[in-house]
């Protein structure tokens, strides 16, 4: 029997990076999840700009610094975490891979990180409330109606979230062209074609048969199966949701009982303006390139945030290993997520996928900042614009 040391090696020396999580992914679940997961909007125009702005940010190296073991610790609204990065929430996550969120919601655990729990996942939060951690976050898609606003709150603290994020940067579905064309509704329909593509993908189709074909659990209290005139990228959780607007942030502030943060920010007043409406910090996001097609990329208006706030700042969209979030933890950042990332792991290697991600951008960080010279993450340097 090959011991922990060696399958480690193993993994190390077949999916040395995230990149190759992606591709092996890619081959083990259905085409029709695969554009899901994968897809943005229009021409995915703000996916590519999302990389190629990060990919213009430079750190300036350091030599002559000694031995020393990098310190990956940071601090966030009153929490000491390990690690600088955690799980971001995805819709009907567990499409991407059988039990998703309670895998995810174990590793972070386990890793002392984050998880993001979504409105619409296929997990309630009843659900994983035993596989929760320390840093347990609910992703709240605003109900339009009080009493199911309440109720959602209520499951979500009876449960162990102790975090809430409101995201609002979804006013209305957006096409995801790749996603219509693959023929996935919400709740998915297995038509002929797509239980072709099931049937080439045997460790997907084995696990999702033992556990039924997943749909947006938490909101079967509230919801009726009718919902066949949405759009195909939208889903039933729309029959309940609503546009919210600057009331709405405050009624959450005043229900919601511990840290409360706003997902999907870009512009500098919009975060000034949610500063004084008493919430625990802000998301910069654009979706990662799904909502909007003309969107700037997310680290471009990072640092002019940064420089209007004193608020922590949670950063994500097109973060691809360790030297990303060196770059956005020098901009500005706080914090950073990855979403896809998590779900490329579990596609690629199962319930071993997220603590070998994990292990990949621990590693990559650790060796860019030997680079650097830097032992605390609070210690990088300026960032400047490369060619």
């Amino acid at each position: 029997m090959p011991s922990r040391h060696s399958a480690e090696m193993d993994l190390n020396t077949h999916f040395p990076a995230l990149s190759d999580l992606r591709s092996r992914a890619q081959k083990r679940i259905p085409k029709f999840v695969w554009e899901y997961l994968d897809s943005g909007t229009g021409v995915e125009a703000t996916r590519r700009r999302n990389r190629a702005a990060l990919d213009k940010i430079g750190l300036m190296p350091s030599v002559l610094h000694g031995e020393f073991e990098p310190d990956l610790g940071v601090s966030l609204m009153g929490a000491d975490l390990p690690l600088p990065f955690g799980i971001a929430p995805v819709g009907m996550s567990g499409l991407m891979w059988p039990d998703a969120e309670r895998l995810l919601a174990r590793a972070a655990a386990k890793l002392g990180i984050p998880y993001t729990l979504s409105t619409v996942a296929t997990q309630s939060p009843e659900d994983v409330a035993d596989d929760l951690g320390a840093h347990a976050w609910f992703q709240m898609y605003p109900p339009r109606d009080e009493d199911i606003r309440r109720d959602m709150l209520d499951r979500a603290h009876k449960a162990g979230f102790k975090t809430l994020v409101l995201t609002v940067d979804v006013p209305v579905a957006s096409r995801r062209e790749r996603q219509t064309r693959s023929g996935l509704t919400n709740p998915p329909r297995l038509t002929p074609r797509l239980l072709a593509q099931v049937a080439m993908r045997p460790a997907w189709a084995l696990g999702m048969a033992q556990r039924g074909m997943p749909h947006m659990r938490m909101l079967d209290a509230y919801t009726t199966p009718a919902a066949e005139n949405l759009p195909v990228t939208a889903h039933v959780g729309y029959l309940l949701r609503t546009s919210p607007d600057w009331d709405y942030v405050k009624w959450l502030r005043d229900a919601w009982d511990g840290p409360f943060i706003v997902k999907g920010i870009l512009r500098v007043e919009d975060a000034t303006k949610l500063e004084t409406l008493g919430v625990d910090a802000f998301w910069v996001s654009n979706h990662a390139g799904r909502q909007f097609d003309g969107a700037p990329a997310s680290i471009e208006v990072l640092p002019d945030i940064r420089s209007a706030t004193s608020l922590p700042i949670i950063f994500d969209s097109g973060v691809e290993g360790g030297l990303d979030i060196l770059r956005a933890l020098s901009s500005g950042a706080d914090f950073v997520m990855l979403g896809r990332g998590w779900h490329y792991a579990l596609g690629a290697l199962g319930a071993e996928g997220p603590a070998h991600l994990a292990h990949i951008l621990r590693e990559d960080l650790k060796s860019c900042m030997g680079q650097l010279g830097t032992r605390m993450l609070r210690d990088l340097p300026e960032t400047f614009t490369l060619d």
